[in-house]
């Protein structure tokens, strides 16, 4: 049964829609070119409360649920991926993540920064040799008196250049395995934090991806998040609802491209007719709307689930897979129908089939998400 949305639900994603294809789709490909990075854009969506969208009001935030959100997230997708990347990684990980397990000193101290845009959040778990095991991590964080200093670095990590706040994962007491990770907030110009190599992506380019050096890195002790050893279970919580921001992400570009597609066969003519008249490119158009409603009902399902305070870890991975796989089909299937012109920068869905091909791999790959959707499954199976 498909999700009914309320008036507010609708009046936000009509409110953001309106507001993204004015102020950020115009600007988008240049984005894509120079690699500049959205801060104008970003100022703006906070002035909109979309960077404190699930926080608080008495914290700055605007307390909306997590549908209103992915509807909000889809949308600035649409537009401009790299844009929506940052949002995500900002509201679904950082700020949700301080909700969650911050003392009310830290929610007071960060989040009114954070909703206000003063400062763009960034999550530090990845590292060289630890993305899909992130056990494996080698980062420490040794107590020091009243601080602890954190040595080692992280890898991939959206927004490390323009972020004002990091969440970094490291390792309290190693002999511990996951129970002996911890969790960090370590605001960038503390001495001993380094931004270091950025990456040259395929796509979502106006979003930096860098690494994070931390060289005897002294943090507050008052800045450990939740308890010690505390971390993965943080970093596992936070990328629940991560997953359901990149379903939405990935909903965003794939109608971005849906509608591209349609554009172009009402336009485009051979042999005689627009290609919108020939039933092999009419089931292709059908093909690829099935798929993107599919993964709307996913995303929203797991959204309101999360609403309701229900367990919603297997269907958080079950929207990422299926839109994240979903993604990619439809942006090559766009790219396609557009022919040789596709293929060029003239028109947007070559930017689109860049953009969707990570979403398959970060936040968990799709192998990851298949992972945690079997252990849900034979976990909650009774045995015969």
């Amino acid at each position: 049964m498909a999700y009914q949305l309320t008036d507010e639900q609708l009046m936000i994603q009509s409110m953001v829609r309106e507001f993204a294809r004015k102020e950020i789709l115009p600007t988008a490909a240049e984005r894509d070119k120079s690699k500049e990075f959205p801060a104008d854009n970003l100022k703006k969506m906070a002035e909109l409360g979309l960077l404190g969208m699930m926080i608080p009001v008495q914290y700055g935030g605007e307390g909306a649920d997590t549908i209103s959100y992915v509807l909000a997230l889809s949308e600035i997708a649409y537009a401009c991926a790299a844009t929506a990347v940052v949002m995500s990684v900002h509201n679904s990980i950082v700020c949700e993540s301080i909700v969650r397990y911050g003392t009310e000193e830290q929610k007071k101290k960060y989040l009114k920064k954070l909703a206000s845009g003063k400062w763009i959040g960034a999550f530090a778990l990845t590292e060289p040799h630890a993305g899909s095991d992130p056990v494996s991590q080698s980062t420490t964080a040794e107590p020091d008196g009243d601080h602890y200093v954190i040595n080692g670095s992280k890898r991939f990590i959206t927004t490390g250049k323009n972020s004002g706040l990091v969440i970094v994962t490291a390792k309290t007491d190693p002999s511990k395995a996951h129970k002996g990770i911890s969790a960090f907030l370590v605001e960038k110009g503390t001495p001993g934090l380094i931004v270091d190599r950025e990456e040259d992506k395929m796509g979502l380019r106006a979003s930096d991806t860098t690494d994070l050096i931390f060289d005897n890195c002294r943090v507050p002790a008052q800045n450990r998040l939740g308890e010690e050893g505390d971390g993965f279970k943080i970093a596992m919580t936070a990328l629940d609802g991560g997953r359901i921001g990149i379903a939405a992400q990935s909903l965003g570009v794939a109608r971005a491209a849906f509608d591209a597609s349609v554009r172009y066969a009402k336009q485009r003519e051979q042999f005689g007719q627009k290609i919108s008249k020939f039933q092999g490119l009419r089931w292709m158009i059908a093909d690829m709307a099935t798929q993107i409603e599919a993964a709307r009902q996913l995303m929203l399902s797991a959204a309101a689930m999360k609403d309701s305070g229900r367990r919603y870890t297997m269907q958080a991975s079950m929207a990422k897979l299926f839109a994240s796989e979903m993604v990619n089909r439809i942006t090559a299937k766009a790219v396609q129908i557009h022919g040789g012109y596709g293929f060029t920068t003239d028109y947007p869905v070559e930017r689109y089939y860049r953009d969707a091909r990570v979403f398959t791999i970060y936040e968990g790959t799709s192998e990851i998400q298949r992972v945690v959707i079997s252990n849900n499954i034979f976990k909650d199976k009774r045995k015969p």
